[in-house]
């Protein structure tokens, strides 16, 4: 019934053996791995101010030192990241470094972080993008959950399609987006330096202050607003985490684009910090505390006020705009493509239901990808498309997976460094130095934003991330259980006395005839139709149609005093094995094999009830035998015409 529409959206299947020609080269890498973190730095420079505005005008100044401490930790995170890269080719990043340095645990609080962080990124990027069109276009603003699920729902079509596909898709809104920032800056710099004045339309506004600007509390506000600008470390594991998509040297090509990546979110978000500060940009988490803003207006982004500053209401601004909501928008891609392989290696490692470590049609991990849309659209409605109040709930999960991914190449180090020569040994001590240092500043990173967003909305990733971690290890347990009491005994599977096979009647057809037909073909010890009187007449009727037919097989009608048919049928199968504990009962059921959706609401009812409870019996093998109705054939021809056009 899905087959049409789903190869209509996804494509034709591809061949395992084209998986190679998925791999990706530097330049559609770097859109698909990095989007989010370039992305970032249009929102996050705004999260600085939003929260030193709490303390009014005066807290302010502080905005480029923030920047420039963001800076420094983004140096930090990418010179380690690269390292990971070279060492752990085969992908994973966070989970693969605990994993195999610091165990089993680790790696399962590392893969929970990320998790979480993913289903996060797709939410905040494609809200932040939508806000972005919204600033745009006022008019929108009441729109702006519908949009969203909207952009979620494109995403996920277009990843299903191929990671490949998917790069190129998002090539030309990324680079896009990068170029008109750095001409925003270019020209934001030249009317700068000719002493053209550029100043936001918020400049004037005023800022009731909410919070004290003296002594700890303004310390704790400089604390929380360095924390909410490090949003533009998000996504900077992504690419440590795809290095086997990557075409070869793998390694070497995912260490050269985090570095390009580095380099451009850097001067990005340096530029737009400078620009924000020259500017004079003025915002607030609660717009009515922005003395100046007219009632009822939505407050621009920030980024939105620096484009209208630098290139006025110009073809340009509208383009920035665009770009801008392109570009966050399609950060959820890195997230589509590093959810999906997470979770893979775990669904391999038994820490997720199995069936999310298998390739879809189109060579990537389908189940992953509409598991991360789902998440994201429920993250979406709950929190009403409000980026302020998802932001708080954002980078824990980040920093949780840093501080553990550099932790585990610190002790990955000291393993690699036994018994190497002196030579090859210093190499790998400074790369330890890159990675302790990366643990350390990431580690206090972590405690700054535990202690600043926990009561703005970040306890609900910490309540998440132990129950995620739970459920992960309550999952390995079930399957190493469920291995266990499948596994062969010493002395194998004794044959069964007899076979009792049963055949449940309702009336006397085509679809009856046939399993009857089918039961006896099969030469079970004994073989009985059974019916379950309901209604007399009906009953009747069919004795008289049976006895007609002259069917060579014994017919057994079942009284049911209280109308139902599955209990009794049921009572007649344990009847069988309490006489016969060492037989076997096989049940043959027909159904009918329906063409449309509403068609399966019409059929197979009483069939579905009696399977799900046989299958509970001990002893007893339930067999359907399949009657395919003419709603059917169509479906059956067009599957058989795409085998045909795949092959």
């Amino acid at each position: 019934m899905l087959h049409t529409p789903k190869r209509l959206f996804v494509g034709r299947p591809l061949r395992s053996e084209r998986l190679g020609e998925t791999l990706l080269p530097k330049r559609l890498a770097l859109p698909v791995f990095c989007s989010d973190p370039l992305s970032s730095v249009a929102y996050a420079t705004e999260q600085i101010v939003l929260v030193l505005g709490l303390g009014g005008l005066a807290l302010l100044h502080l905005t480029p030192w923030l920047g420039l401490a963001v800076v420094a930790l983004l140096v930090i995170v990418v010179a380690s990241y690269r390292q990971t890269c070279r060492a752990y080719p085969n992908g994973g990043g966070a989970y693969a470094v605990s994993r195999r340095n610091l165990g089993v645990r680790a790696s399962l609080v590392a893969a929970s972080a990320l998790l979480v962080d993913y289903v996060l990124t797709v939410a905040v990027s494609v809200v932040a993008g939508v806000a972005a069109i919204t600033s745009a276009f006022p008019a929108l603003v009441p729109h702006a959950v519908l949009l969203s699920l909207i952009a979620v729902a494109l995403l996920t079509v277009v990843n299903l399609r191929g990671i490949r596909e998917s790069g190129r898709a998002f090539a030309v809104p990324t680079y896009g987006f990068v170029a008109i920032v750095l001409v925003l800056l270019v020209v934001g710099g030249i009317r700068l330096a000719l002493g053209q004045p550029l100043t936001a339309e918020s400049a004037h506004y005023g800022l009731v202050t909410s919070q004290s600007t003296t002594g700890l509390l303004a310390a704790l506000l400089a604390l929380r607003a360095f924390a909410s600008g490090c949003t533009a470390l998000t996504g900077v594991e992504a690419v440590s985490n795809g290095v086997p998509s990557f075409q070869e040297p793998k390694s070497k090509n995912a260490a050269t684009t985090l570095t390009v990546m580095g380099v451009l979110a850097i001067v990005m978000f340096a530029g737009i910090t400078v620009l924000a500060v020259v500017t004079h940009v003025h915002m607030a988490e609660d717009p009515t505390r922005l003395i100046g803003l007219p009632a009822g207006q939505a407050q621009k982004t920030a980024l939105s006020q620096i484009g209208l500053a630098v290139f006025g209401s110009s073809p340009a601004f509208y383009l920035l705009q665009a770009l801008t909501a392109a570009i966050l928008v399609l950060a959820a891609n890195t997230a589509y493509n590093g959810f999906p392989v997470l979770a893979s290696l775990l669904a391999h490692d038994g820490h997720l239901p199995r069936q999310l470590a298998r390739r879809g049609d189109r060579l990537v991990f389908s189940n992953g990808i509409v598991l991360l849309a789902g998440l994201a659209g429920v993250l979406i409605v709950a929190f009403d498309a409000d980026v302020t109040k998802l932001i708080q709930l954002y980078i824990i999960g980040v920093f949780v997976s840093f501080t553990l991914s550099q932790a585990g190449m610190v002790r990955h180090w000291s393993r690699e460094m036994r018994g190497v020569p002196a030579r090859i040994r210093r190499s790998m001590r400074r790369s330890q130095a890159i990675n302790l240092t990366g643990t350390v500043a990431t580690s206090v990173v972590l405690v700054i934003v535990l202690a600043t967003k926990f009561v703005h909305g970040a306890w609900i990733v910490v309540i998440a991330m132990p129950l995620l971690y739970l459920l992960m290890l309550r999952i390995r347990r079930h399957y190493d259980r469920a291995d266990a009491e499948a596994a062969p005994r010493a002395g194998g599977i004794m044959l069964p006395s007899r076979i009792h096979a049963v055949v449940p009647v309702a009336k006397v057809n085509e679809p009856t005839l046939r399993t009857l037909a089918f039961a006896r073909a099969i030469h079970p010890d004994d073989l009985t139709a059974v019916t379950v009187r309901v209604d007399p007449d009906e009953t009747d009727r069919l004795f008289a149609e049976w006895v007609r037919r002259d069917i060579p097989v014994r017919l057994t009608v079942i009284d049911s005093p209280y109308r139902d048919v599955t209990q009794p049928l049921l009572d007649h199968v344990r009847s069988i094995r309490r006489r016969s504990p060492r037989d076997v009962v096989c049940v043959f059921v027909p159904e009918y094999v329906v063409g449309h959706w509403w068609e399966a609401l019409l059929h197979n009812q009483s069939a579905l009830r009696l399977k799900a409870r046989l299958l509970f019996q001990p002893g007893v093998m339930v067999t359907s035998v399949p009657w395919q109705l003419g709603s059917s054939r169509a479906l059956v021809d067009a599957e058989e015409r795409s085998t045909v056009g795949v092959g």
